[in-house]
């Protein structure tokens, strides 16, 4: 595995790949890797001759500037991880290398981020579009992989590769979960004991919740109860809980046949702010 930190570097890797009729695929994450990252590497080796991995803490979609600092950095850990996953090249850039100025250009991406992650963490999506066009740009993939735990973010990527004409495909890979339904997320090693223990709890509601959905319960209903069971946990404090449409996002007030429910949550546990989902198939 290739170990590049600089753009002129990543862009000459893969322009080299690309000559030689190879297929590149790109697994963009921000380190402190668990089995969901690997779960993408794993499928852009399967689909493509080079697997590109990136990891950068992108400081300029966190709104928390604690959040950031407490971001788990284990760049060792994480490049012994990717080499039996698959991975041929590990970009691992710094900010001033991703950053040379301040960028100007803002993105906006309407209703799609008026929502959920986008109300409660203004300017986070303009971070997360800066650098993965950046990252686009730089590394040219064939395909990129994402995982749909961030679901919310999944569709503004592919509205931006949409709108920006981005020659690549996205390619979404399913949650990966503990075995007591937990989201594996970098975030997870941040959690103490207590709250490692309460964390189930949040799987536990998205499922009970998508169980009313199937049976026609109100999302009003649906919500308040998903709610109430949130709180009634001292250790977790909900953000936000929502009955979606999955491919718009917009909450929903009753449903629509033929069009897939997303439900979605963020809570705190502990300090630490944990998000998931669960779709629901029309």
């Amino acid at each position: 595995m290739q170990i590049l930190t600089t753009a002129a570097g990543l862009q000459a890797y893969t322009e080299q790949a690309r000559q030689a009729g190879q297929r590149v695929g790109l697994v963009p994450t921000m380190g402190a890797l668990h089995d969901g990252h690997l779960q993408l590497v794993q499928a852009a080796r399967s689909e493509c001759d080079e697997v590109i991995a990136s990891i950068f803490v992108n400081p300029t979609q966190f709104n928390n500037a604690e959040d950031f600092r407490l971001y788990p950095r284990v760049p060792e850990a994480d490049a012994a991880l990717l080499i039996p996953a698959g991975c041929t090249a590990l970009f691992v850039p710094s900010v001033a290398e991703m950053y040379p100025q301040p960028t100007v250009l803002r993105f906006d991406f309407g209703a799609l981020e008026r929502v959920m992650e986008g109300a409660h963490r203004p300017g986070h999506f303009n971070g997360v579009a800066t650098v993965v066009s950046k990252l686009f740009h730089m590394a040219r993939p064939h395909r990129a992989y994402f995982g749909q735990k961030d679901w919310q973010q999944v569709a503004v990527i592919r509205q931006l590769v949409a709108d920006l004409s981005f020659d690549l495909e996205i390619l979404a890979c399913p949650t990966i979960r503990e075995a007591d339904g937990l989201a594996m997320s970098s975030r997870n090693r941040r959690l103490d004991p207590a709250s490692r223990a309460a964390a189930p709890l949040l799987h536990k509601v998205l499922a009970a919740a998508a169980e009313q959905v199937r049976q026609g319960v109100p999302p009003a209903q649906v919500r308040a109860e998903a709610e109430a069971a949130l709180t009634r946990e001292p250790l977790v404090t909900p953000e936000y809980f929502e009955v979606a449409d999955a491919q718009t996002l917009q909450p929903l007030e009753a449903y629509v046949a033929g069009r897939a429910v997303v439900l979605c949550l963020a809570a705190h546990l502990g300090g630490v702010r944990l998000i998931d989902n669960v779709v629901v198939e029309a």
